[in-house]
């Protein structure tokens, strides 16, 4: 039987109806299914893959982010190696961070494997400081190579050894009568003498004086960036790209670095400008900077003009802050430790009398001038954590999974304060480099890993290319200060008692300096007194070239 059209409607209605039920509910189901889903791909966010290096418990989305310090990572680090083991791992986000306690991994994996191992991290911080332009924190690509090669070639040893070391001797002669005539302000003393070494190598200008801009403006700059990028002082915006929408009026980690990178633009572009002025007048100073410009003139340069006063810039900071860090750090050791001076002065004073101060070529005669540098070193490491490596594929050690990407720290201050490597380690101890009779290039460039004396200059390819000029300015300084002076504690006038020293009362920061602290800096006998005055002349007549 026929249906007619007007009984057919509600049928089919009915089942129209129905069907849209159906889909209505299937929907819905996988709505819910993509839902579920969903959170649960979020909640893996942050976990832990079980084939990784142990470490902290995590939490969903967040990982360890929750438990990373604002400031101090380094001493956190060292806490986590002695729970979680030397090699352990940290969550941000879906970011992977593996951290290195021991010197076998760091042998095993930035030296013998930095083919992988010697790629930066993106810095977001980093990017606005510097928009990209700095040897530090450039991936490993072609102008970072370029600039490692015009280090490596100025600051070589033969470099050092044959034509920069006059430079070198000339400012520490007048860095000794410094002291002779102002110990009170020794840490300005020290700075001016690192920062005009480097601005008359780099750019062929002297600081006479603290105030002189070459005297001073590299420490403005290193203050502002070395705070802006410690470790945990900012969120980590290459993780969780939302915090890199917060304008810069919201947000004061992003103020601090646009802070810090006007500082360095305004200091290395000024130097720029001085040096641009001298040249337009027709004179040339044998520097870096001149050597580079008339030759890139020639046959074009390989930088923007922004990443070249960088690179002058980067040269001075190199050269000055770390190394002015590291002496300070020696000054408040020997007064602190008057046993390690005593010995030193007996090795020093059977090679030098009072007829001179002692010289960088008197170096394998004074092989515990050199583990006091080294101990240095070793005992307050101005990066503690050091610069991040990037590695570039997935690795394994010893079964752990190291994924591509994963950012890799060297913990330097938590493997220098191993218990299980240094008996004492919070001790200022030289004795502990006995027989270790070469500079720090040649033991990091052996396989004896077992053997490196320390990590104060990184690893692999990575590590830092003014090593040799560091370190020989460090002995040079070292020597000659225990040569000439007596330092101690410095004597209360109200109690007469010696004012305390906290050998721990550091700047922070990723490069840290030693806060201000009072010792009293007094010349051995009116003879080295003497001699100290009568060398200043000579130095002053070579060096006025440079003002």
């Amino acid at each position: 039987m026929m249906l007619s059209p007007a009984e057919l409607k509600p049928l089919a209605y009915d089942f129209y109806s129905s069907q849209s039920q159906n889909i209505s509910t299937a929907l819905a189901s996988v709505f819910c299914l993509i839902s579920v889903y969903g959170i649960y791909k979020l909640l893996q966010v942050g976990k832990r893959d079980p084939r990784m290096p142990p470490g902290p418990p995590t939490k969903p989305i967040l990982g360890n982010l929750h438990q990373i310090p604002s400031t101090g990572l380094f001493k956190q680090f060292r806490e986590w190696a002695k729970e979680y083991g030397p090699v352990f791992s940290l969550k941000l986000g879906t970011g992977n961070v593996i951290v290195l306690c021991e010197r076998e991994a760091v042998h095993s994996l930035l030296d013998k494997k930095s083919n992988i191992y010697s790629d930066r991290p993106d810095f977001y911080v980093g990017r606005l400081l510097t928009e990209g332009d700095h040897i530090g924190l450039e991936h490993a690509d072609r102008v970072w190579r370029e600039k490692r090669k015009v280090v490596s070639h100025n600051f070589s040893p033969k470099m050092l050894d044959e034509k920069h070391y006059v430079v070198q001797e000339a400012e520490a002669v007048l860095l000794l009568n410094d002291l002779v005539d102002d110990p009170s302000n020794f840490i300005k003393h020290v700075r001016r003498y690192t920062s005009s070494v480097a601005c008359i190598l780099v750019y062929g200008q002297r600081g006479e004086t603290y105030e002189n801009f070459w005297g001073h403006a590299v420490y403005e700059v290193m203050e502002k960036w070395s705070e802006a990028m410690e470790p945990g002082s900012s969120p980590p915006a290459d993780v969780y790209g939302i915090f890199k929408m917060i304008p810069a009026p919201l947000a004061k980690w992003k103020r601090r670095a646009l802070d810090a990178h006007n500082e360095m633009d305004s200091a290395w572009i000024k130097a720029r400008k001085i040096i641009d002025r001298r040249r337009a007048t027709g004179e040339r100073r044998d520097c870096i900077a001149d050597h580079l410009m008339d030759e890139y003139e020639k046959k074009g340069s390989p930088f923007t003009d922004h990443g070249f006063n960088n690179l002058l810039g980067e040269l001075v900071e190199g050269g000055a802050d770390t190394t002015a860090s590291h002496i300070t750090t020696l000054i408040l050791a020997f007064a602190l430790y008057p046993e390690v001076q005593k010995k030193a002065r007996a090795e020093i004073d059977r090679l030098c009398g009072v007829d001179r101060a002692p010289t960088f070529s008197d170096f394998d005669q004074l092989p515990y001038v050199n583990a006091i540098v080294k101990e240095g070193m070793r005992w307050r490491p101005t990066s503690p954590t050091a610069l991040p490596h990037k590695v570039v594929q997935d690795d394994y050690y010893k079964g752990m999974l190291i994924p591509k990407g994963s950012t890799i720290y060297l913990a330097t201050w938590a493997i220098h304060h191993s218990e299980n490597v240094y008996h004492d380690e919070d001790e200022f101890n030289p004795d502990r480099y006995l027989g270790y009779t070469k500079l720090a290039d040649h033991y990091a460039g052996s396989p004896d890993w077992e053997r490196r004396d320390h990590y104060g200059y990184g690893a692999g390819r990575r590590i830092c290319p003014g090593i040799h000029m560091a370190e020989r300015s460090q002995w040079r300084i070292a020597a000659k200060l225990l040569w000439a002076f007596e330092i101690s504690p410095a004597i209360d006038p109200a109690t007469k008692k010696p004012i305390p020293i906290d050998s721990h009362d550091y700047s922070p920061g990723i490069a840290q300096f030693p806060n201000p602290f009072k010792v009293e800096i007094k010349p051995r006998s009116a003879l080295h007194v003497a001699k100290i005055k009568e060398e200043k002349t000579r130095a002053l007549e070579f060096l006025q070239r440079f003002n």
